[in-house]
């Protein structure tokens, strides 16, 4: 398993920002597991470095933990006799005793902690960087789990270390183009099958056993109550917030379906008006986002929004976990697991949906598109929807793709439904030149293939 799959572009900047010759202030966030301090670790590979975790300590217990890094950096055993009182203690010391010659890597590691026990940490922070650190050759990081702390003590305006970082660098989850090199022996169809349930986050990677189906991943490890996968939203969102029902209500509504805010506000019971705050949150902390009809020319102003669960693995637990955890709970687990069973094809077929832009656009295939796009995404009105639409507004030109997670290979009609659907699409509507593509799970009937021939329509099969 590639552990450093797609994480080339994250290591160069960090080197990039450690060539430079005065001091450097980087910031790395991101959600739990998703791979951010392994990436730290390799990069202080041949570099002098203070490498400090912080956690959920007293603030005299860190500031010890951090004079014993110090001692065993510096090599003198001794400071760790030395009862240092404040951060500023220790940082003297360790400047008065140290040797800058050779860029030295300071990472204090989930920093949120340290301003949860003392919210005046950054404004100390900020001050030591200020008066003593920056005219050191030393690079500072600061990485952390919780995007809301994160952003409030070191990226937003408020922010007493607003305007000292040289850089920043959030660690997305693994793309699915990258996904299949941590699993290069599975085939398309179960490759696709694992991204829906665990999504490109490195550990649950780790987690999933390639030499068994998902169904067995997903009860060793989802569905048990001792497996590692369990609880593991319910942490992570405990974590960030400190009220979940209201959230966790919403997440459960949109995993089984519904996307409209006003409709969710329906189920819930509640006016919508109420449920904006709690959006808002969810899409700060990476977790939501909305979407808008890839037509729309003022995305911010439209009316037709709909919000979307962006981890799949968040998708499935509360789509099957959350939903059935009182069977969970009672161990009634081949219950849950045939629920899951039954309904998984259209659970993957959103997955499908949302990679179709990696498979449309591969190298592979790109090469034989009609047109290169500039701007692509799903379109929706208020009766039908086009799974993706590829635009060239300069030459008004549209791509209409239609996926299919289907057992049965994809007959004429998905084709001739598909150039109704394009016919709704007001954009450039007399103007525009149509062409249409197909992705299918298990490949095309004949009539299909010859239709395919005779009017050019692009036939992508992953099997």
């Amino acid at each position: 398993m590639n552990i450093f799959a797609n994480r080339k572009s994250e290591l160069h900047t960090l080197e990039s920002e450690y060539a430079k010759e005065s001091a450097r202030f980087v910031v790395i966030y991101g959600r739990r597991r998703i791979g951010k301090t392994t990436l730290i670790k390799e990069f202080l590979k041949n570099k002098p470095y203070i490498y400090f975790l912080a956690d959920r300590q007293i603030e005299i217990e860190l500031i010890d933990r951090f004079r014993d890094v110090v001692s065993e950096y510096l090599k003198y055993p001794h400071i760790k006799e030395i009862d240092f009182k404040t951060w500023d203690s220790i940082i003297d010391y360790w400047i008065r005793h140290s040797d800058f010659s050779t860029k030295v890597v300071v990472v204090i590691d989930e920093f949120q902690y340290i301003a949860r026990v003392n919210s005046a940490f950054p404004s100390i922070l900020q001050r030591i960087w200020d008066e003593k650190l920056k005219s050191k050759n030393i690079m500072l990081i600061l990485c952390g789990s919780l995007i809301n702390m994160m952003y409030s003590t070191t990226l937003s305006y408020n922010s007493p270390l607003y305007g000292r970082r040289t850089g920043q660098l959030k660690v997305e989850p693994i793309s699915f183009n990258a996904f299949s090199e941590f699993f290069p022996n599975l085939r398309t169809e179960r490759l696709i099958e694992f991204y829906s349930v665990i999504g490109g986050v490195p550990k649950y990677m780790e987690i999933f056993n390639p030499k068994k189906d998902v169904f067995h991943n997903i009860r060793e490890y989802i569905l048990n109550k001792t497996g590692y996968l369990y609880a593991e939203p319910r942490f992570i969102l405990s974590d960030e917030l400190t009220e979940t029902t209201t959230y966790f209500s919403i997440l459960k509504t949109i995993a089984q379906g519904e996307r409209k805010m006003g409709n969710i506000a329906a189920r819930l019971m509640t006016p919508t008006q109420n449920l904006t705050g709690y959006f808002n949150v969810l899409i700060d902390l990476d977790i939501l986002e909305r979407r808008v009809p890839v037509t729309e020319e003022m995305p911010e102003k439209s009316k037709m929004g709909l919000y979307f669960i962006k981890d799949n693995f968040f998708r499935f637990w509360f789509r099957y976990v959350f939903a059935n955890q009182n069977y969970l709970e009672l161990e009634n687990t081949d219950y849950v697991l045939q629920k899951i069973k039954d309904d998984f094809d259209e659970f993957v077929s959103i997955t499908f949906e949302d990679i179709a832009p990696y498979i449309l656009f591969s190298k592979e295939m790109i090469k034989k598109l009609p047109f290169e796009p500039d701007k692509w995404g799903r379109w929706w009105d208020r009766n039908d929807e086009i799974d993706l639409i590829a635009l060239n507004k300069k030459e008004k030109k549209a791509l209409f793709v239609e996926c299919k997670w289907s057992k049965r290979p994809v007959d004429v009609d998905v084709m001739e439904n598909l150039k109704r659907k394009a016919n709704r699409v007001e954009w450039f509507k007399e103007k525009r030149k149509d062409y249409f593509a197909i992705i299918s799970r298990k490949g095309f009937t004949k009539r299909l293939h010859d239709y395919s021939e005779k009017y050019g329509v692009i036939l992508i099969s992953i099997s």
